[in-house]
């Protein structure tokens, strides 16, 4: 299996993208999803000569709906399963659908509860009346997707449990000893099969998005957290990779130390690896996960890639990251074995933070190109972040989804920063900030340029996708309906044009 890497889009290794997670697309059901917003959405990319859709993680979002504490690196988000397209596939009635008002945000709760009616309804209808080709192509897809009956069973036992997490329930579901498992897999069968089908549902609508995409000529840039969430079903099925204790809980966790940023730095308190044991199974495990997440995106950004070169290690113990080390991660060797099984690397490495000279030498010694943020580089003179800095393999963005929009930074910035950002961009005002920057990221020797959707439209910080250690509010964010205009794709082609994007 080969990709294509990053930037070398057809033969034009410069390209530019947009950074939108479907969840923000408008639309009638209270969140966005795979329908015909998606494809409006995928035209007006093409028209705006835009070559790749970056995504956040498709998976399906535990505590806090974010998308990078999943329940599971290989199961997608039902919350994204689009109730019309059910309808057109003869697998749920016409009447069943009700549009859900548009309250500007999403509403996890009430989404959740709506679309789950729905999808419980889909299965039913499915047993009733499905098609002989229906039910064949959803036994294909539980034969051929090995992951699937952990996900199923797993997501089965965590709604018989209240949503506890696994290590609180009974001690031979939480160990999966055989005879436990058996039990539960017979008891719970009818449920099994309704997360297996939930699943080819998704995944059905899926492969009819990638397929859009490539036809108009868009690539897809997905995302792999370097760590899963404890409560998951990664770590349920696979416990002996995991740093674990007798419980199952970890006795480190991930995290990165105090910084500028954080006097106590960051402690996440996600279970870390024992790279020891997958170096012995030539990191199996992780070249599956990595072949998952080709199912979902031509390209995959890898988030906290200097976790790779070393991470920090914290005693589970401690509150905070202050007391923690590093510790040598699993370096090239990995990749190899990630290349061995997909071909050449379609990866972008997220190597933002605190940067040493090893994490740059892997990123270089794997070939895949490294990320700059237009919003950091005004923080000091000269920053590493400014254009005149940049190799050709680089992806420039003008800020990500853990940033606020360009004007919300902007608006915000100390007096050092506008005075530096008046210097460099000759920009003065806010309004004229967002633009000034996606300008400045198309005409800059980055081979990739990615703007989010909130900066093409000049939104300020209510618009902000994530405000890392909040939990109120993020996530939530929706276009609003036609917000993406024809003029500001035209506008977007322009830039494409004069500066070799298209």
């Amino acid at each position: 299996m080969t990709h294509t890497s990053p930037a070398a889009t057809k033969d034009n290794h410069r390209a530019a993208g947009v950074l939108l997670h479907p969840t923000s697309l408008p639309g009638p059901y209270g969140i966005g999803d795979l329908g015909d917003e998606l494809l409006a959405f995928l035209d007006w990319a093409k028209k705006a000569g835009l070559r790749i859709w970056q995504v956040l993680p498709l998976n399906a979002p535990g505590y806090g709906n974010s998308p990078y504490g999943c329940l599971s690196s290989y199961a997608g988000n039902p919350m994204l399963i689009s109730p019309k397209q059910l309808v057109e596939d003869g697998l749920l009635p016409v009447d069943a659908i009700d549009q859900v008002p548009n309250h500007g945000k999403i509403d996890f709760d009430s989404v959740a509860a709506s679309k789950n009616d729905l999808l419980r309804r889909s299965f039913a209808h499915f047993n009733e009346h499905a098609l002989d080709e229906q039910r064949s192509a959803l036994a294909s897809f539980v034969r051929d997707n090995p992951w699937l009956s952990d996900w199923a069973l797993y997501a089965s036992l965590r709604q018989r449990h209240g949503g506890a997490p696994w290590t609180s329930w009974p001690a031979g579901l939480a160990t999966r000893e055989p005879d436990a498992v058996a039990i539960a897999e017979n008891e719970l069968a009818d449920e099994v099969r309704f997360h297996e089908y939930v699943q080819w549902l998704f995944f059905i609508q899926w492969a009819s998005v990638r397929k859009a995409a490539h036809e108009r000529g868009i690539q897809i840039m997905g995302d792999v957290p370097i760590y899963v969430a404890a409560d998951s079903a990664d770590v349920w099925a696979n416990r002996e990779i995991f740093q674990l204790d007798e419980n199952g809980e970890p006795d480190v966790v991930a995290g990165v130390p105090p910084d500028y940023f954080s006097a106590t730095g960051q402690r996440w308190g996600n279970p870390l690896y024992r790279w020891d044991l997958l170096r012995e199974t030539n990191y199996a495990w992780w070249v599956a996960r990595f072949l998952a997440a080709l199912q979902f995106a031509d390209i995959v950004r890898v988030d906290h890639f200097r976790g790779f070169a070393a991470y920090w290690e914290i005693p589970a113990s401690e509150p905070t990251a202050i007391h923690g080390r590093w510790m040598p991660g699993p370096g090239r060797e990995l990749f190899d074995a990630i290349r061995k099984a997909v071909g050449a690397l379609p990866i972008v490495a997220e190597d933002l933070g605190h940067i040493t000279t090893e994490v740059h030498e892997l990123r270089k010694a794997i070939g895949v190109p490294g990320m700059k943020i237009l919003q950091f580089a005004f923080a000091q003179p000269d920053s590493p972040h400014l254009p005149h800095h940049y190799e050709p393999q680089t992806v420039v963005y003008t800020g990500t989804h853990d940033n606020d929009t360009a004007r919300g930074w902007y608006d915000q910035a100390s007096d050092g920063e506008r005075q530096i950002a008046a210097l460099y961009l000759g920009v003065h005002t806010s309004e004229e900030l967002p633009w000034t920057l996606i300008r400045t990221a198309y005409t800059s020797v980055a081979e990739t340029a990615i703007v989010p959707a909130q900066d093409i439209l000049a939104l300020g910080s209510k618009a902000r996708m994530n405000l890392p250690g909040e939990e109120k509010d993020n996530w939530s964010w929706r276009l609003e309906e036609g917000a993406l205009t024809d003029e500001l794709a035209d506008e977007l082609r322009e830039l494409a044009e004069v500066s070799g994007r298209t």
